[in-house]
């Protein structure tokens, strides 16, 4: 008998055999969220670490900027302080002064230093021919002023004076708008400032250059005496000057634009970038001489998502395959243990039908057996007579428990039956005996019945009817009637003639009772001049049990 208990876990297990592969499936995606959170938690809180990281790289960028333009413009103070203290400069002494201060020219990122005086209109002629007269003769400032234009600045020294400075000489910057109110500010101010984007005169080949000037006003006298003399200014090209603040700062894994005033592609002065993936962005406005720049930075990183976020991926998603094959492997055998327990219990259902299957049939065997005792005992007229019908009568149901022992007790054809009962008077005389009908199989009970009528007829037609003579003959043959019923006939000829007998036999009661009770159908039974017919109808079933049974197997 299997445990009850047993049975009662292996319900409660049943979702294991229902959903064999959900469940793994679904254990497996459980397993996948939590790592997607753990990866989006972990990103989070890179994010506001790197953005912590870039606002303290942006002070840093911003302040380095801001170190560069306060020391170049040291130096211009230090060249408007020349200026300012001697009347007139010379070219040498102003290149040796530079040289001083600059060494090569590219310090701090400029591209060196000049000097431009603010001369009225009206006395720029008078400067030229002074100009041409001493330095060169072909001195010319150019762009001419235009009509109204009160003043002009031309820039009388450059240095370093190499090919690509040269040709700035002359060039009024009081010309050009964005110049004019840098030159304007600081006068006004009195202190550097800073001009907005500009092309340098040196860039003239590269159009895309983007640069910037810083113009240190010379003032000389004091109070309603006090006036402008010129300006001491450096040209820087904003990529150049980037660069040098880029010495600075630590991180080079940023990327850096500076755009002057407000940010717009047009207001771009330089950018720096790397290699990587744009992280978040932060910017910043900076005080450059006077006149505002906007910086804008933007971290790196390799890849889209951080080294601690691509390991708990990885090891999550590891983690996720082996749990969802670990509940794979749980419910498979779950599922196999169910089987096997349900096939279990199957067979111990079978094995009860089968005792109460077997109990039944030796009850009804034991009761058919005494039935025939009894029967055969009122009818025997001396011992010898008792034992042999009875012998004689066991063994026909004998050979129907044979036919059914072959089957497995599932069933018994319905022509082996006939055969066995009619088996001992075919020996070396087949010829006696004629059988035909369809293959019809019966039900252990229905079949035993049938035997034991097949007998009787058998049995009365050796001792009266047609096999007492050799020219006797006797035809069984069968159908089907319907899906559910069979009709045996039985009839006999050639024998001695037949009259209705006065009195009942055993053989007569057992097939028009007992077995007509049996096969719950009516038997005729009849007795003509030419011989015994017989009619009987066999029920086509199957014991359920027994159909069950087969089935599982």
């Amino acid at each position: 008998m299997i445990d009850q208990a047993l049975l009662d876990r292996v319900q409660k297990q049943a979702w294991f055999h229902k959903y064999p592969r959900g469940w793994p499936f679904l254990l497996f995606v459980i397993a996948s969220i939590t790592t997607a959170v753990s990866v989006m938690a972990i990103e989070r809180a890179d994010r506001q670490t790197r953005r912590v990281e870039l606002d303290r790289n942006l002070t840093e960028i911003a302040s380095a900027l801001e170190r560069r333009v306060t020391e170049n413009i040291a130096l211009l103070r230090a060249g408007g302080a020349l200026f300012a203290s001697q009347e007139d400069v010379s070219e040498d002494q102003f290149r040796a002064f530079a040289e001083d201060l600059q060494g090569k020219g590219d310090l701090y990122g400029s591209l060196g230093m000049g000097w431009a005086p603010l001369i009225g209109v009206d006395h720029l002629s008078e400067v030229e021919v002074a100009i041409q007269e001493s330095r060169d003769p072909e001195w010319l400032v150019h762009p001419r002023p235009d009509v109204g234009q009160e003043y002009v600045t031309p820039i009388v020294y450059i240095e370093p004076q190499d090919p690509e400075s040269r040709q700035v000489l002359a060039y009024d910057m009081f010309s050009d708008p964005v110049r004019r109110a840098a030159m304007e500010r600081a006068m006004k101010l009195g202190k550097p400032v800073a001009s907005g984007k500009v092309h340098l005169v040196q860039d003239a080949d590269n159009p895309d250059a983007a640069g910037f000037l810083i113009y240190m006003p010379v003032i000389v006298g004091s109070g309603e005496h006090r006036q402008v003399k010129g300006f001491v200014y450096s040209p820087f090209r904003a990529e150049t000057f980037l660069t040098s603040a880029a010495e600075l700062y630590r991180n080079d894994q940023i990327d850096v634009a500076v755009y002057d005033g407000s940010v717009a592609p047009e207001n771009l002065l330089a950018e720096r970038q790397s290699d990587g993936v744009t992280g978040p962005t932060m910017e910043r406005q900076i005080d450059v001489g006077s006149h505002t720049w906007v910086v804008v930075i933007s971290d790196r990183k390799v890849g889209l998502l951080s080294t601690a976020s691509r390991i708990t991926l990885f090891f999550g998603a590891l983690t996720s395959l082996m749990v969802m094959a670990i509940g794979r492997f749980i419910t498979r055998r779950a599922a196999e243990d169910r089987r096997v327990l349900e096939w279990l219990q199957g067979q111990a259902a079978i094995r009860n039908s089968l005792t109460r299957e077997l109990n039944h049939r030796v009850k009804n065997t034991l009761a058919n057996v005494l039935s025939i005792a009894a029967l055969t005992r009122r009818r025997a007229t001396d011992i010898e007579d008792f034992t042999d019908s009875l012998t004689a009568r066991i063994r026909a149901l004998s050979a129907t428990h044979d036919l059914l022992s072959q089957s497995d007790w599932r069933h018994a054809a319905l022509g082996d039956v006939v055969r066995s009962e009619l088996a001992p008077y075919m020996e070396g005389s087949e010829g006696h005996v004629e059988m035909s009908g369809p293959d019809i199989k019966l039900a252990p009970n229905d079949a035993m019945s049938l035997g034991l009528a097949i007998h009787e007829l058998a049995t009365n037609a050796a001792k009266y009817g047609a096999l007492t003579r050799a020219e006797g003959r006797i035809h069984v043959h069968w159908s089907i009637l319907s899906s559910e019923l069979a009709e045996v006939h039985w009839r006999e000829e050639g024998g001695p003639p037949v009259a209705e007998p006065a009195k009942r036999g055993f053989g007569r009661d057992l097939i028009e009772k007992i077995v007509a009770h049996e096969l719950k159908a009516e038997v005729q039974l009849q007795f003509l001049p030419e011989g015994v017919e017989c009619r009987l109808k066999v029920p086509v079933r199957f014991n359920r049990e027994f159909a069950l049974r087969s089935e599982r197997r």
